[in-house]
């Protein structure tokens, strides 16, 4: 039997909450064997996802730039080789990692079983049923390296001392935090935003609302929100992704769509509620640590073709408004159960 690897070459470029949902399987595979060495080859964006995790380093694919095309990828396998790598864990497994693990000769390369036919299977109404969740995939591909990974007792970081110009934008009143992320990077996973604020009225009148979203036209979108209420505070485009996971990691909640911010919260070990439209939990995007009871799908029995897609790409006709199906009521109250 081959010895087994010291240090592992960790591969996920994006998207942002899929590199997210990597986190707490690679904090474990690090608390559980601490001998091991990781370094994670990802998009500079995401390098302050990692910023918690022992013995890892983070080595950045500029895949638009020096490492594009065939001849950046080997020119990015040369750079990583120097590092003395013994073994990759491929959880991208994509056109682009395939042919970097193609510079890799001799080395063992392990990719991620992306459970193609059982997604297809959902997707196209011959199978409703819960398959393997993201983070156990992740977890199967380490296994499979000699290191099986018991994700049933999590440790996350401790939320982060603020500093005063956070402060200073949010605010020190007493009220509990709910972090809201209504974006999504489809229309069929967004909460329609007239229902959103209803939802966002109601929360701030116990707690302080604080808006996540991206710079420029989400900004511009949730100010306009931000300023109709009390209590509600807008950071989109204020704050730099790390100092928002600084913020993240001291909310009492985030309520996000199926989306990366809600897998950013699940990696600090934040309590989310997810909102689902055309897309399912049972796809495995569920974030970390979560049950189907923490999620707010939309009506199966009117919308039967859920999930449509796995990423939401696809929307069939009549289903523009499925995720209206859910009431904010709903959403309320489910956010109410969750802080109790």
């Amino acid at each position: 039997m081959s010895k087994k690897p010291k240090h592992i070459l960790v591969i996920r470029l994006s998207a942002m909450g899929d590199v997210a949902m990597t986190v707490p399987v690679l904090k474990a595979l690090t608390t559980q064997y601490p001998e091991v060495k990781l370094t994670v080859l990802t998009k500079t964006l995401f390098t302050p996802f990692f910023r918690n995790l022992p013995n890892t380093q983070v080595v950045v694919a500029d895949i638009k730039n020096q490492h594009k095309g065939i001849y950046g990828l080997w020119k990015l396998s040369r750079e990583l080789k120097t590092l003395q790598f013994d073994a990759v864990a491929d959880l991208h497994n994509v056109l682009r990692s395939n042919i970097l693990n193609s510079f890799f000769f001799g080395k063992q390369v392990v990719q991620i079983n992306k459970g193609r036919e059982e997604k297809k299977a959902l997707t196209n109404g011959t199978s409703f049923k819960q398959l393997k969740t993201n983070h156990q995939r992740y977890a199967d591909v380490f296994e499979s390296l000699g290191y099986p990974i018991d994700l049933s007792n999590p440790i996350f970081p401790k939320k982060e001392n603020l500093k005063q110009q956070f402060l200073t934008v949010i605010g020190t009143n007493a009220k509990p935090w709910i972090g809201v992320a209504p974006f999504a990077a489809f229309e069929g996973k967004m909460y329609p935003l007239d229902l959103m604020e209803t939802v966002i009225k109601e929360l701030s009148k116990e707690h302080k609302v604080l808006l996540f979203g991206a710079k420029n036209e989400e900004q511009v979108t949730l100010e306009k929100i931000a300023t109709q209420f009390e209590n509600v505070i807008n950071l989109a485009g204020q704050f730099t992704l790390e100092e928002e996971l600084d913020i993240i990691s001291n909310l009492d909640l985030m309520l996000a769509m199926d989306s990366g911010n809600a897998h950013m919260a699940a990696m600090l070990g934040i309590k989310v509620v997810t909102v689902w439209g055309i897309t399912h939990p049972y796809a495995g995007f569920l974030p970390f640590g979560h049950t189907m009871d923490s999620a707010i799908l939309a009506d199966h029995s009117q919308f039967p073709k859920i999930p449509t897609s796995v990423y939401g790409n696809k929307m069939p006709e009549g289903y523009e408004n499925a995720i209206r199906s859910i009431s904010p009521s709903t959403i309320i109250s489910k956010i109410k159960t969750t802080l109790k």
